[in-house]
């Protein structure tokens, strides 16, 4: 199935930068989130450990718990 993983970063109510497992990398909103993006994103480290998430955290949890439909 497919499995999705969308980290979001705000300030103050504004979303300055996000990431979606489908793109693969941080995604600036406002001119200071592009900067943490660039930042964030040159982190060879840090971006295959939040690339992996998706397996490693989100496909574990999804497993998990039946859809909220079932339980109705």
């Amino acid at each position: 199935e497919k499995v999705r993983l969308v980290e979001r970063h705000s300030y103050n109510r504004e979303q300055f930068v996000h990431f979606d497992s489908d793109v693969g990398h941080y995604v600036g909103d406002t001119p200071y989130g592009e900067k943490q993006a660039r930042d964030w994103n040159s982190l060879t480290h840090y971006m295959e450990r939040t690339r992996t998430a998706v397996d490693w955290f989100c496909r574990h949890n999804y497993r998990g718990s039946p859809p909220f439909s079932v339980w109705r």
